[in-house]
C-alpha cells in the first residue's frame, strides 16, 4: 500500500515507534517521572524493538533464518538491558556499589553519540528519493500514536501524571538507536537517518502540543 520497497518500509516501521523519553519525563515532573518513566520504558523497548527486528527479518536485505532471528532478539542490546534491569529490580540485587555511576554516565553519552552517527549517516538525497517514506513514518509517529493513546487514555479513564507521560512518550521522535539498527539488520539507513533528523525537528512542536492536550483535558 506504500508502494515502498523492503529495506525502506524498515524504516518506515521504525519511525513509527519509539523507545526513550526519561530525560523529559525528569525534567517535567522530577522523581515520580522517573518511575512512571521506567514502567512506559520497560513495556514499550522490548515490545517495540521485539516487533522492529520481525519486521527485518521478513523486508530487509536477504532472508533471515528462525536461529537468525531469535540470535538477533537474544543480543539485542535495548531487549537484553531491559532484561538485566528488570531481573536486578524483582531480585532486589540491584546495581553493583561503584557501578552507578559509570553506568549513568555512559548512558548519558547514549543520545548524543547516536545523534553523531545519525548525523554523519544523513543524505539530504536519500531524504528526497524517500519523502513519501519519511512523511509516512512521521504522520504514523506524531498523529496517529499520539490520537490512539488519547482516546485510550479517556476510555480508560486515566489522568494526572499518568497520562501526561502517556502522551509523552507516544509523541517523541524516534530513537536514534533506529539508525544502528538499521545499519546492522540491512534496513535502508540513510533514509532512517533523514527520519530520525526530521523527526528530531518536528518534535519540538509535537511534543508541547501532545502535552498541553493531555494538560488540558486529561489533567
Amino acid at each position: 500500500m506504500m508502494r515502498v520497497g523492503g529495506p525502506a518500509f524498515t524504516s518506515v516501521f521504525q519511525g513509527g515507534t519509539n523507545y526513550v523519553g526519561l530525560t523529559v519525563a525528569v525534567g517535567l515532573l522530577g522523581a515520580p517521572g522517573i518511575a512512571l518513566a521506567a514502567v512506559a520504558n520497560a513495556t514499550i523497548v522490548p515490545v517495540a524493538n521485539l516487533f522492529c527486528i520481525l519486521v527485518f527479518a521478513r523486508f530487509a536485505q536477504g532472508q533471515a533464518s528462525l536461529s537468525g532471528i531469535a540470535r538477533s532478539i537474544a543480543t539485542n542490546p535495548l531487549i537484553v538491558a531491559s532484561a538485566i534491569g528488570a531481573a536486578l529490580q524483582a531480585t532486589g540485587v540491584g546495581l553493583p556499589p561503584g557501578l552507578e555511576g559509570m553506568i549513568r554516565a555512559l548512558g548519558a553519552a547514549s543520545l548524543p553519540i547516536g545523534l553523531l552517527c545519525v548525523g554523519a549517516g544523513f543524505d539530504l538525497f536519500a531524504v528526497r528519493q524517500g519523502l513519501r517514506a519519511t512523511v509516512i513514518a512521521s504522520a504514523a509517529k506524531f498523529l496517529a500514536l499520539p490520537v490512539a493513546t488519547f482516546v485510550i487514555c479517556l476510555a480508560l479513564g486515566v489522568r494526572g501524571d499518568a497520562a501526561l507521560i502517556a502522551m509523552l512518550f507516544q509523541s517523541l521522535p524516534t530513537a536514534s538507536s533506529a539508525y544502528i539498527l538499521a545499519r546492522h539488520l540491512g534496513g535502508d539507513a540513510p533514509l532512517m537517518a533523514g527520519i530520525i533528523a526530521l523527526q528530531t525537528v518536528v518534535a519540538g512542536l509535537a511534543i508541547p502540543l501532545a502535552l498541553l492536550a493531555a494538560m488540558r483535558w486529561l489533567g
